[in-house]
């Protein structure tokens, strides 16, 4: 079986933990589809108010997302993965037994909104273990596993359970049940995965508390190329957030597809995306992380998001197979961008860490700067001037990608099949 697991890229002591992320973000991904409406209807009252809940769980997200890295350097990932779990437990219990029932909205912004330090901890703490077991030469494989079971949860299997089980347990049992799956995925990674390395720090023992939190951060200067990736990682989704929030509108009315076949070729995507996050991750060990996101990821993303505007503006809703296969190629060139996960930790193996802090971040930063972009151009460049923008931004991120080279430190680890953790000791033990 540990072969087996390993020819496929997974490293066999951390196969329940993938199991246990997958049931995990299932859990957590549940409520995605319909969250903001039910705020809104039971103590926001309107949809902007339901919004600010949501912006406030966004903050936390994107806060726990750098801390995450660092915290795991510091206190090792599994503790850091517990607390993840921890908080996202008790203040989603919070948030629906006295926030909900209540139609406190004061209650909702701190019980929710807290909430949200909860899965970028538990999700991208055991990402950081990943990275310190696994086989530099594997590792884009490892990688994207990890995102095969991160996207397969939230939002992919998460809302196929709701669309099951909201007719039989309504909203507010649906939410009851998310605590249960979530939990369950949780203990299954928790305590089912025994490697070692993940249950002590990372960081030399010298190291303290503040100075690894400020390291998480220095690393931007002190390691350019780490800076470099963490732009590249926000310009990686930025456009996916950004496109979201004018798509549906002129996919569902101005192309004329209706909302039934915009849902549908959503879910082409992401579904595409999970399944090529696999393809990319294997596809990257053997050609080159840095080639990889080159010419899949940036280069494919800059084609494909114009083909995905574009084509069907021209062609009409008459040809709506024609909009899922560019949706599908949309969705394939995204998981281009998977070994940066690999790549940027490999940059800098004396500080993972950090360097995983600042991917993390880049992640969380993604979220704000794809809407914002459309905030600040859709009204003086309309639509089309907005989606070039996007596509120019991914030629940007081609072009930082050409500085994503590995140190001589991690091409001998390749060669000598070691793990990132390994490099980082071979100072201390030299």
């Amino acid at each position: 079986m540990s072969r087996l697991l390993d020819r496929w890229g997974i490293p066999a002591p951390l196969f329940l933990g993938y199991v246990g992320l997958l049931l995990f973000m299932i859990g957590d991904g549940i409520e995605s589809g319909f969250i903001a409406p039910f705020i809104a209807d039971n103590g926001a009252g309107t949809e902007v108010r339901a919004s600010y809940v949501i912006t406030v769980y966004g903050v936390a997200v994107m806060l726990a997302s750098w801390l995450s890295g660092a915290l795991s350097e510091l206190w090792g990932p599994r503790r850091v993965m517990f607390i993840g779990l921890a908080v996202w437990l008790v203040f989603d219990v919070l948030f629906l037994a006295v926030a909900v029932t209540g139609e406190n909205y004061a209650l909702m912004l701190v019980f929710y909104g807290l909430r949200g330090f909860g899965y970028p901890m538990f999700a991208f703490g055991f990402l950081v273990w990943i990275t310190a077991v696994a086989p530099v030469a594997r590792l884009g494989a490892a990688v994207g596993w990890f995102y095969f079971a991160f996207t397969g949860g939230l939002p992919t299997l998460g809302s196929l359970v709701a669309s099951f089980t909201n007719p039989i347990l309504g909203q507010y049992g649906t939410l009851w049940l998310s605590v249960g799956v979530l939990a369950l995925g949780g203990l299954v990674c928790l305590l089912g995965v025994r490697e070692r390395t993940g249950y002590q720090r990372l960081a030399p023992a010298e190291v303290k508390p503040v100075q690894s939190l400020v390291s998480s951060l220095s690393i931007a200067w002190k390691k350019p190329r780490v800076g470099i990736g963490m732009i590249v990682r926000i310009i990686n989704t930025a456009p996916e957030f950004g496109m979201l929030v004018f798509f549906p509108t002129i996919f569902s009315h101005q192309i004329g597809f209706g909302e039934s076949r915009w849902l549908l070729l959503v879910s082409v995507i992401y579904g595409t995306n999970i399944f090529f996050n696999l393809i990319f991750g294997v596809l990257s060990d053997k050609i080159g992380w840095q080639t990889t996101i080159f010419w899949f990821g940036a280069i494919g993303c800059a084609v494909s998001i114009l083909l995905l505007y574009f084509v069907p503006m021209h062609l009409g809703a008459d040809y709506y197979w024609v909009a899922l296969l560019v949706g599908a190629l949309y969705g394939a060139t995204l998981a281009g961008f998977v070994p940066i996960s690999a790549l940027l930790p490999s940059l800098a193996p004396e500080n993972k860490g950090g360097a995983m802090a600042l991917l993390n971040f880049g992640a969380g930063a993604a979220t704000f700067v794809g809407p914002a972009i459309v905030s600040l151009f859709l009204g003086p460049v309309g639509a089309a001037g907005v989606v070039i923008i996007f596509a120019a931004l991914y030629v940007v991120a081609a072009v930082l990608t050409r500085f994503l080279t590995l140190p001589e430190a991690t091409k001998k680890a390749v060669e000598k099949n070691a793990s990132l953790q390994e490099v980082a000791e071979v100072p201390a033990t030299s």
